[in-house]
């Protein structure tokens, strides 16, 4: 993965922060100096910062799951649906629809009647309309695209949201909250850096700024969607070898038996004195968990757990989906509480319902599932 440089985020005025009058205390951490009255962002920090977002994403977009842009800023969103449509995403840049996240179904209803009118075109039925029926239409189907155009390929929860400015998208991160979604946010000095989960200390403002941090982000997203793709070739080799038929195996005549020598069977001595072994607890213990992290099945598919959640699942031995098709609720909310506090409001009721069609293969009666629940819980 590329690591962007200190001199070209310099170079983009990512630097600038606001005015002090205006700043977030919470983002002194961040905070080189005051110059000017302007409070300047410490690069280094950014860097570091950008390198962790950018792995965090690489791995959800590895697996599978869909990243929402967020950025309605008029500086911003022609960039933002650039670099997102670049990579496959969906995105947000005209206005944050009212329970977008929440009330999803809703949404996806209004998806839905979009692509009937598309339907209705195709196949000649809008002709039969009156004129007046075709303009009203028409301009529900102009009024539909330029919404949510962008997200029409987007058929459950994403995996994340990557907000540009959180003191503007503030609805949009309260409904990731609310949800569990992981958010990544570019964070300028006047926001709430404990909004989010992954920062990205940066210029909002500025276009140079939004463009270089965008390009990055973009580019750990493509890298991510081409790991998966090369995962997805090698188990499609790897099935194919397997279907080839097998050699025939030669008939021959049976060969007689050869007698087995005797064996002694007595026990072998106990020795007396073996000197103690130390074992190193610690590194058995990272061996184990990282074999049971390389077995595990892919929870975050289970609508409602996040990478948090999956993690502390995986850390108390629910590593497949059959293990967690046969989890009781109320045993995985404590599991999940004792892990991180933050995770105590989540609702495994339906998780294990899930798990199951996830372990009997039933991916489409799964998504078909989540599409219909409300908000991706039952």
């Amino acid at each position: 993965m590329a690591r962007v440089e200190v001199k070209q985020l310099l170079e983009a005025g990512v630097h600038f922060g606001h005015l002090t009058r205006k700043w977030n205390p919470n983002m002194a951490p961040y905070i080189y100096m005051e110059r000017n009255g302007i409070h300047v962002i410490n690069l280094y920090k950014t860097v570091a910062k950008l390198d962790e977002t950018n792995e965090a994403l690489s791995k959800i977009a590895a697996s599978g799951r869909k990243i929402l842009f967020v950025a309605t800023k008029k500086q911003a969103k022609d960039i933002v649906a650039e670099k997102a449509a670049a990579v496959n995403m969906p995105y947000i840049t005209e206005r944050w629809p009212g329970g977008m996240l929440t009330n999803f179904v809703t949404i996806r209803k209004a998806v839905k009647k979009m692509a009937s009118i598309d339907r209705m075109k195709k196949d000649g039925t809008f002709l039969t309309l009156s004129k007046k029926e075709r303009l009203q239409v028409d301009r529900l189907r102009a009024k539909l695209e330029k919404n949510l155009g962008s997200i029409s390929e987007m058929t459950r929860l994403p995996g994340a949201l990557f907000i540009v400015d959180t003191m503007r998208e503030h609805i949009a991160v309260k409904e990731a909250q609310k949800l569990n979604i992981p958010i990544f946010a570019m964070v300028d000095t006047n926001c709430d850096p404990r909004d989010v989960d992954y920062l990205i200390p940066s210029n909002d403002d500025a276009s140079k700024s939004i463009d270089i941090i965008m390009t990055e982000v973009t580019n750990a997203v493509a890298e991510g969607l081409a790991e998966r793709k090369a995962e997805k070739g090698d188990a499609s080799e790897g099935k194919s070898e397997k279907k080839a038929k097998a050699p025939k195996k030669k008939v021959t005549a049976e060969k007689p038996t050869p007698t087995p020598a005797k064996v002694d069977t007595k026990p072998a001595p106990m020795v007396d004195n073996v000197p103690n072994v130390e074992v190193d607890v610690e590194a058995t213990k990272e061996a184990v968990a990282k074999d049971a992290k390389a077995e595990a099945d892919d929870l975050t598919k289970i609508e409602g757990v996040g990478p948090k959640a999956a993690e502390a699942l995986v850390a108390a031995g629910l590593t497949t989906y059959n293990d967690l098709s046969k989890g009781d609720a109320d045993k995985i909310k404590e599991i999940l509480t004792e892990a991180n506090p933050k995770l105590a409001h989540l609702d495994p009721t339906s998780w294990s319902k899930q798990a199951k069609m996830a372990a009997d293969g039933k991916w489409d009666e799964l998504k078909e599932w989540q599409d219909n629940a409300k908000g991706g819980v039952e």
